[in-house]
Parts: structure tokens; sequence; C-alpha cells
């Protein structure tokens, strides 16, 4: 009988009340330039974010390029330092109650590019059986798991456990770096823009593939993509950033229903559709958003707002209830007695 170490998961601490993930005023500033005569400056990527994410949940983080929702997957596998803000996982400080190789095990992530994620020397069996045998289990072992996920994953190990990441396509190979971050037994897996370089019949596989894999190994995600669509067929809960912030959060189909931030409804209204009656007619969204070295002052999104008002210029508008529930957005126009001529009277939700 084999003494070697086997990867058990990691166990639930806190129970089903306790989110798996808690973040708050997680941020990341850049600093940039500076000299002997030129001034300092400050790219504010990730700025004050505060979400958690509940056991067995799918959160989706959407927005445009640049508005901070791969740094802060980054963050969260710490990748990368933060400027600032606490990540707690079950409960435990990373680094203090709960050891990084501990975390790794938790907490994996796939990202965008399937082939530079993958080492090109290594094959597709190693690839997989890396991280266990890291992680002390023995080779025969690790072989023996990464076989199985293979299959567990829609590649067959006699016919791929030998080829390199060249040797197969984009879509197997997204598969491969799906089946290497399960191989550690996580419970949270983030999903980087995971399907978005994968053509529609494929996305439409590794979709169903996740979804599978979630209910199987009882798995939470945080994916992360600017594909709406995707978001909300896949996603729970939706959170919305816009420059660095957090603008709107929710569960999925109420923010879909019933979008509370200007910045939602003009994402949601730039969507695509077959339906020729439902032509835009007009653009919803103008403009390139701001230099994050510079943001606006009070609401990020003011100078490209159609409902702006001196307000939203001169304050920054907090996550507020918007619909009831868990739905919040950072808007001047929800927030009661807020100043905003749309907004609701003071003492009354929104």
């Amino acid at each position: 009988m084999s003494t070697e170490p086997h990867l058990e998961p990691l166990p639930d601490l806190g129970g089903p009340a306790q989110p798996l993930l808690a973040v708050s005023n997680l941020t990341k500033h850049f600093p940039i330039g500076g000299g002997l005569f030129a001034e300092k400056k400050t790219v504010r990527a990730v700025d004050d974010v505060s979400f958690a994410i509940g056991k067995g949940e799918t959160v989706g983080i959407v927005g445009e390029s640049g508005c901070g929702k791969s740094t802060t997957a980054r963050l969260l596998m710490h990748l990368m330092p933060r400027t600032a803000g606490e990540i707690l996982f079950d409960g435990q400080v990373v680094g203090h109650s709960m050891s990084m190789k501990e975390f790794r095990r938790g907490m994996q992530m796939v990202f965008q590019d399937s082939y530079a994620s993958l080492n090109p020397r290594l094959t597709i069996e190693d690839s997989i059986a890396f991280g266990p045998k890291v992680h002390g289990v023995a080779d025969g072992e690790a072989r023996v798991l990464a076989r199985e996920l293979m299959g567990k994953v829609g590649l067959r190990p006699e016919v791929f456990a030998a080829r390199y990441p060249h040797e197969v396509s984009g879509g197997q190979r997204q598969r491969v770096n799906i089946a290497r971050a399960l191989a550690l037994k996580p419970r949270l897996v983030i999903l980087d823009e995971a399907v978005s370089a994968l053509d529609k019949s494929v996305e439409a596989q590794v979709l169903n593939l996740l979804g599978d894999l979630k209910r199987e190994f009882g798995l939470t995600y945080l994916f992360i993509s600017h594909d709406l669509n995707v978001v909300r067929y896949i996603s729970d809960r939706v959170l919305v950033m816009y420059l660095g912030q957090v603008v709107e959060i929710g569960p999925v189909d109420h923010v879909w229903d019933a979008p509370a931030h200007p910045y939602t409804r003009a994402l949601l209204a730039a969507m695509p559709t077959l339906d020729p009656d439902r032509r835009t007619q007009a653009p919803p969204i103008t403009g390139d958003p701001p230099n994050p070295i510079d943001p606006p002052s009070g609401c990020r999104f003011h100078t490209r707002c159609a409902f702006a008002e001196d307000v939203c210029g001169k304050v920054g508008p907090a996550l507020s209830p918007a619909g009831g529930g868990s739905h919040l957005a950072a808007c001047h126009m929800v927030i009661p007695g807020s100043g905003h001529s749309r907004a609701p009277a003071a003492g009354v939700a929104a």
C-alpha cells in the first residue's frame, strides 16, 4: 500500500454561511514616470474594491478593457503585491493564519492565453501532474491523477497524454489548463477570459464542461469576461467594473432586467442582437474611458454619462441598494437625498 501523501481538498472552516473569498478595500496603484524633472504619477488600476464570493457560487466580472478586471484577478491570486486592502480565504488571512502553499492549493486560475500559460517543453500529462508533484504526491500517482482529469475534461489520455501544447488546438489547450487547475483540488477557480479566444462552438463546449465540473467537484468560480452573454449564462451574480471601481453588483437576472447604473445600461445596450426591431440607432456610450492616471473627480463615469449633474462631478457615490436584496449600484440616482434630480427623496429606498 502506498504511503505517499494524497491531496485532499482543503476543509470547509466556516460553514456555508461564511464567504469563501472576502475582499475589502482592494487597491493597486502603479507608480510611473518620475525623475529629476518629471513628476511622478500613479495609475489607479484597482481602487478600493470590495466584494465577497459565497461557497458554490459563480460571480462574473464585466467591464471595458482597462477597467481592472484582470488586475483584480492577479491581486486575488497574489501574483502581484497589492497597495492596500485585505483578502480572506474562508475567513483566514493569507500569509498569516493560512500559508501561501495552502492558499495556492485552495485557489487556482485559468488564464486567457491557453498557449502561453503552458510550458512548451512539457507534455500534457506532465503539465497536469506537475502541481501535485510539487505538493508531495508521488510521480506515479500524479500521472494517474493527470490521466483521470484528462478524461474529465474530454481529452482521451491514450491520445493526448504524450502530446505537447503546440500539437493540440486552442480549445484542447484550454481543457488542459482547466485540468491542470483542478489537479490540486481547489475550492475556487478564477477564469480570466478563459473562453474569449475560442470559436463559438468550442466556447459552448467549454462552458458546459465548466458547469459539469462545478457540480461534480463542488467548485466556486470567479468568471471574468467581456462577453455579457457568456457571463449571464454561467454566473449567479455579476460585478460591473469601471475605471478600477465597482459600479454595480447584484444577482445576474436583476442586473440584466433592471440595470441601475448608466454604465451597466450602456454595456447591455451595446450587446449585438439578431432582432431587427431592436437595432441600436445611437451609440449607447460615447468617448473613451478617462485616463486612469488622472481619473475624474466624483463619479468616474460622469464625463460620459447622459444623466450627469453637478453632484456627480463633486461627490463619489457609494454602493447603495438599487432595487432590493443584494443589488447595489454606485450612482447618485439611486441614493435617496443625494442631490440628483432623479434620486429618491431622503428616507425613500430606490
